[in-house]
């Protein structure tokens, strides 16, 4: 029986992108990435990691070092309890600088090589497996092999011209909830026959009955009324699903020390300035207390606008 399997691009959705990684320690891994393997894996999942290279093509990193930057990665996951089965990239382009790797290659995404290669040597079931990636090409690739697919992005508006997903996540933790929720429907449609298979089961173990045989009930809807209320129940769950996207940013951010603090400093910020203006509106204000306000909501702003930044170079 062939195997179902994870399909992952490396930067970006395993470990995070700060431009070509050409050294072992500017491996870092993404946040819940070791994590989300382990629930991928406990799913049935194979993990396999397929991405392009085409920093070895410019002469940024040569194989010999980008092997090492992958060991690096092994290692990163084995200390959090997770593991890859394997690792495939396409060293190749077609503006490489170095000759040997100047060429187009099927492997190299959009195209789906590098899946179509694993799925023959490892006996994978494309048709079970997903490909996980933060960019267009990586959805092209899965949805040429035949996988189903995510898009790890923060816009939730496809691209216009480019392939649509099956499904987009904010980071790899949401993908692990696309998954087992997939999964749980699945489930449900294996335990739960269709309606249709129902009716016709029952109907070969009980008798036929005519219409003179058994008159229509008085309370039967007519076919009008039951799409209206499909209609309508189709609406409301769209309306459903599109409060989730609206908050999937929220519901799946991190929490952040700089970014209590920052808000917490902001709210003094705004006492500070409610206190000037009691000052300024005091009949007998002093213009002393007046500038020891507002000099502290400076400060105090320029604080949280510290704590903002810091944050951010955090991410």
């Amino acid at each position: 029986m062939s195997d179902k399997t994870i399909f992952l691009d490396r930067d970006s959705t395993l470990i995070e992108d700060h431009g070509y990684i050409n050294h072992p320690d500017q491996v870092k891994l993404v946040d819940g990435a070791a994590k989300a393997l382990g629930e991928f894996a406990a799913m049935g999942y194979k993990l396999i990691v397929v991405s392009n290279q085409s920093a070895v093509a410019r002469g940024i990193v040569s194989e010999e070092v980008l092997e090492q930057i992958h060991n690096r990665l092994k290692q990163l996951l084995a200390e959090n309890g997770a593991c890859l089965d394997r690792i495939y990239y396409c060293p190749y382009h077609p503006d490489a600088v170095i000759p040997k790797y100047r060429k187009e290659s099927n492997s190299r995404k959009p195209n789906p090589g590098m899946l179509l290669t694993a799925a023959k040597e490892m006996d994978i079931d494309l048709g079970q497996s997903w490909m996980i990636g933060n960019s267009n090409c990586d959805v092209e690739a899965g949805l040429r092999a035949g996988c189903k697919t995510i898009l790890i992005n923060h816009s939730p508006q496809p691209e216009q011209g480019k392939p649509s997903p099956d499904h987009r996540a904010v980071n790899i933790k949401e993908a692990v909830n696309i998954i087992k929720k997939h999964h749980h429907s699945s489930d449900s449609s294996d335990k739960h026959p269709a309606k249709g298979q129902q009716q016709s089961g029952a109907a070969q173990t009980q008798p036929i009955k005519t219409e003179s045989q058994e008159p229509k009930s008085k309370g039967q809807k007519p076919k009008d009324q039951d799409q209206s209320l499909e209609s309508c129940e189709h609406l409301l769950r769209g309306i459903l699903e599109q409060l989730k996207s609206t908050r999937r940013d929220e519901m799946f951010g991190e929490f952040s020390i700089m970014r209590l603090m920052a808000g917490v400093v902001q709210v003094i910020v705004l006492f500070c300035l409610l206190i000037t203006i009691w000052f300024l509106m005091s009949p007998d204000r002093q213009d002393s207390s007046v500038l020891i306000s507002l000099g502290f909501a400076m400060v105090l702003q320029m604080m949280a606008l510290t704590f903002y930044i810091m944050q951010e170079r955090k991410q």
